[in-house]
């Protein structure tokens, strides 16, 4: 249910409204980034709205049927505010979104919510980035609850999982670079998909700070290839953190990690073809 004032109310009511589009982004890490489509900075609750020119909203589409109709926020990748590296590097991964109305020419009426959500998938074209905002609906498609599977339903280093990934990480540094997704570390002696699933991150170079998932460790070549390609270029002597991988089976969890008391599968589970045995007449 909306709220609204009684003043902003009338306004709304009224044959000449003054109205401007508030976007307030609060990132995990509490940072605030703030647009309106006004064209003057606005100061609402405390929250400066920048006029800078580079959002602007998509239409707004919201029904009773339950379906993901998303709102876009459009911008251009030159402002000060939001960056393509910021992007690329997850800073607005689930970030949320509120929508705001207002009528400009008198703030003190007050804030119409029009829409709340997170940010989903974020797309870059000619120099802008659309982001798309998920709302509560989309979180009834979500899975809620744990399923049982032979495989582990924990995080590697979750309290569940009880292993502590400080104690199992280890340092290295680039020695060759291929492209943007693979490097080679000819230093490492871990056998091949040690690595695999775990999380790197870069301690120094025009990445430092940033953590990738690797996807394939081998050290007959001793290369690492990532999930997907790095924003900035990897250059030989760039410093990483690296925790062993986990490809949640029982016995990689008994045999590299020693949990096996702390598995979160399982791996006796019956699989489909015997559920659905039945008795013939043998």
């Amino acid at each position: 249910m909306k709220t609204i004032s009684t003043a902003l109310q009338a306004h709304l009511d009224g044959e000449l409204t003054t109205l401007a589009e508030l976007v307030k982004i609060t990132r995990a890490d509490e940072t605030i980034i703030a647009f309106t489509t006004h064209d003057a900075d606005l100061i609402a609750d405390g929250v400066t709205y920048k006029a800078d020119g580079s959002y602007s909203g998509g239409a707004l589409k919201q029904d009773t049927n339950l379906k993901a109709n998303d709102f876009n926020v459009l911008g251009i990748l030159g402002s000060e505010q939001i960056t393509r590296d910021d992007l690329e590097a997850g800073l607005y991964d689930l970030a949320r979104i509120d929508v705001f109305l207002c009528n400009w020419s008198d703030l003190s009426q007050g804030l119409l919510r029009i829409r709340r959500g997170w940010i989903g998938e974020v797309t870059f074209s000619d120099g802008q980035y659309i982001a798309s905002l998920r709302g509560f609906q989309d979180m009834l498609s979500r899975r809620v609850g744990e399923t049982y599977t032979p495989e582990c339903r924990y995080d590697l280093g979750e309290a569940r999982c009880g292993v502590d990934l400080s104690s199992l990480a280890v340092t290295g540094t680039v020695s060759g670079t291929i492209d943007g997704r693979s490097f080679v570390d000819n230093t490492r002696s871990e056998d091949s998909g040690f690595f695999n699933d775990a999380k790197l991150t870069w301690t120094s170079g025009d990445n430092t700070g940033v953590s990738v998932e690797i996807n394939n460790w081998d050290l007959s070549s001793f290369v690492f290839t990532l999930w997907l390609p790095v924003n900035k270029t990897i250059a030989a002597g760039d410093a990483y953190t690296v925790t062993p991988g986990c490809d949640k089976r029982f016995t990689t969890c008994r045999t590299r990690f020693n949990n096996a008391a702390n598995y979160g599968g399982f791996p006796h589970l019956p699989g489909l073809s015997k559920i659905l045995l039945y008795p013939d007449s043998k």
